[in-house]
């Protein structure tokens, strides 16, 4: 089933890959626990089907880089981009992207999380395995305060610039 307005963000665990050690966190792939990384802030997620894909690289993720300065000022304190991807690869996209510092790119390595969301997509048939649905959504110390699914095969509902009108 899937997540909507008004639920809590599911349980589940997803991975960064930490460029810079620091006090807590290792060089190289971190888990996080969604619900330690929602609370007592104001997250702006997008999950995109898979890293270095066309629409996701050259649209998705450009949309929010290009909106951050807005999104911040809008009072949001995290934009992440989850994909089904493991952590090595996210981190080499967000190096790709120059999304340091701005967007953290998390891996569901395994999809459990985009299981949980009840936004999975299944691309077997083009020999990618189960992926994430092309969506954005804000959460709100925890809670889904907007979500935007595109249909299969679009870009109009998720992009930064459109989630700015949920802000």
């Amino acid at each position: 089933m899937t997540v909507k307005v008004g639920d809590r963000v599911p349980e589940g665990t997803l991975t960064e890959f930490v460029e810079t050690e620091t006090a807590g966190c290792a060089l190289g792939p971190n888990d996080f626990k969604v619900s330690d990384l929602v609370k007592g802030k104001k997250i702006l997620m997008f999950a995109v089907p898979g890293a270095f894909t066309p629409t996701c690289s050259a649209k998705h993720v450009p949309s929010f880089l290009e909106n951050f300065d807005a999104i911040k000022a809008k009072g949001v304190d995290e934009i992440w981009c989850v994909a089904v991807n493991d952590a090595f690869v996210m981190g080499a996209w967000g190096r790709d992207q120059g999304a340091g510092g701005k967007v953290r790119m998390l891996a569901d390595g395994a999809a459990a999380w985009t299981q949980a969301m009840g936004l999975t997509l299944d691309l077997t048939a083009r020999n990618m395995g189960v992926r994430s649905q092309r969506y954005a959504a804000l959460f709100d110390d925890g809670v889904i305060s907007a979500l935007a699914i595109e249909e299969p095969g679009a870009f109009e509902v998720s992009s930064g610039q459109a989630m700015l009108k949920h802000l």
